[in-house]
């Protein structure tokens, strides 16, 4: 019997019992499996539970360390995915219900890394319909319901990454692979009150995933830490011929922490058009922060430039391009939401010269935006300007007047290219959790990860346990 405490321990503690013989494997797995099918299912968090294969896996691991053949610390740590990633003959729905029978003859490489890595496949996890792209303006976005975050289920997990933000949240799988567009590790990551790291572009190989936008598309994990988050890294970055825009970069990680102070910045407006709570927090992040980092006199603008604009434009033109099949058949029709089923129409109409430019100027935004971060290991801001909405509301009418501040850093850093990495640093409105967000330059995951990882060896946000997981 699987003690409660083990379901929200760190990877590493539960990699330590794993070796001592004190944690058995398969139990472990089996115990997750049951919490991703009761738990799991009142969030709205799977889809698809892989129990065969996860038990066949569990087996594989603990017969390899029982034969000396240890493969890091994911060897035997249970884990879920985002179902945009193609897992072979199981069905990956891409959180629509026209391909809810969708099955491919291949795995994705993260899929792939992750079984090399030892690790066990429990879930494929809950999505918005098709990543969010058509324009939903609710949480009923998707054929498996509104994904329910487990702080309080009368309110949103965060899309489009429903599924892993609220199952790492509730203890059901240790950590998951989420992607991001233009917010969608970021966003549950905070509603959930989990530690979410949305990699650099080209970071990690997106074969196998779903396109949404093929030149903005980033997976990356969720986890119950900053230095969780960096062992999946570890074991899912690199170059992958089958994915042309992804690169190795070294990815140094100091596990003893740097005695040398850090230089934060804090983004211009960050707090403007914030819930309170949401700028209280904040603001007591800041003192914890100035304990090993040195924070910039004054607020750092970010370039004035029409990063929303830019992002609006080729989410439209290319998520209207990966599915015009689907939208030209009238399939679309068959979409959960309603400004789903109409939105990829809009995106088919965008002028080229519009989408065009949006490229071009992308080039402007990285050199400006490289230009901003040069001085700073980091600039940090509220990850979202409110805690979750309420899923029986349209986003737009949640928190009238509560739109501003934050949300400017989730397109800026997503249209070139950046890390960002997301901790939960508090609760707010109806006890949900918030975060704060420590952004960077390209290829930075490792100054990100230290700083956030310091953070959370000063506070205990990341230690909280949800109590809506119970019926």
């Amino acid at each position: 019997m699987i003690d409660e405490a083990v379901f929200y321990l760190p990877i590493r503690e539960l990699h330590a019992r794993i070796r001592s013989g004190k944690l058995s494997i398969i139990e472990l797995t089996a115990a997750c499996l049951k919490r991703l099918e009761d738990v799991g299912g009142r969030l709205n968090a799977v889809v698809t539970l892989t129990s065969d294969l996860a038990m066949k896996q569990a087996e594989v691991a603990t017969k390899e360390l029982k034969e000396g053949k240890d493969r890091g610390f994911l060897h035997g740590i249970p884990c879920g995915v985002k179902d945009l990633l193609a897992t072979k003959g199981i069905p990956t729905t891409w959180g629509a219900a026209p391909y809810r029978d969708q099955v491919f003859d291949f795995d994705a490489t993260v899929v792939q890394k992750l079984r090399q890595a030892g690790a066990i496949l429990c879930a494929k996890l809950a999505m918005v319909e098709l990543a969010g792209g058509f324009g939903y303006n609710n949480a009923d976005a998707s054929f498996t319901g509104p994904g329910l975050t487990p702080w309080n289920r009368k309110f949103w997990s965060g899309g489009s990454s429903t599924g892993p933000g609220s199952a790492v949240a509730a203890g059901c799988v240790p950590f998951a692979i989420g992607s991001e567009t233009s917010g969608s590790i970021i966003t549950p990551a905070a509603y959930c009150g989990v530690t979410g790291l949305r990699p650099t572009y080209g970071r990690v190989s997106r074969y196998g995933a779903m396109a949404l936008c093929w030149s903005l598309d980033k997976l990356g994990p969720m986890a119950r830490s900053a230095d969780c988050c960096h062992l999946v890294l570890r074991a899912i970055h690199g170059a992958d011929p089958n994915d042309p825009t992804s690169v190795t970069r070294d990815l140094n990680y100091d596990v003893e922490l740097p005695k040398t102070r850090f230089k934060i910045g804090i983004v211009k407006g960050a707090t403007d058009g914030v819930q309170p709570a949401v700028k209280k927090n904040f603001e007591d992040s800041l003192k914890e922060l100035a304990k090993f980092a040195d924070i910039a006199d004054g607020e750092v603008p970010l370039p004035d430039l029409p990063f929303g604009a830019a992002i609006g434009t080729i989410v439209s033109a290319e998520g209207a391009s990966a599915f015009r099949g689907l939208i030209e058949s009238g399939r679309v029709k068959g979409l959960q939401n309603e400004a789903d089923r109409t939105g990829g129409y809009a995106g088919l109409m965008v002028p080229a010269v519009d989408y065009l430019q949006a490229l071009r100027v992308r080039g402007r935004m990285k050199r400006a935006m490289a230009e901003t971060y040069e001085k700073f290991d980091a600039l940090i801001a509220p990850s979202r300007s409110t805690v979750a909405p309420p899923i029986d509301k349209d986003f737009d009418q949640s928190y009238p007047g509560f739109h501003g501040g934050a949300g400017t850093v989730i397109p800026a850093g997503n249209a070139v290219g950046q890390p960002a990495v997301s901790v939960p640093n508090g609760f707010g409105e109806n006890g949900l959790p918030t975060g704060i967000q420590f952004t960077g330059k390209i290829w930075s995951e490792e100054v990100l990860l230290v700083l956030a990882r310091l953070y959370q060896r000063e506070t205990v946000w990341h230690l909280k346990k949800p109590l809506a997981t119970s019926p």
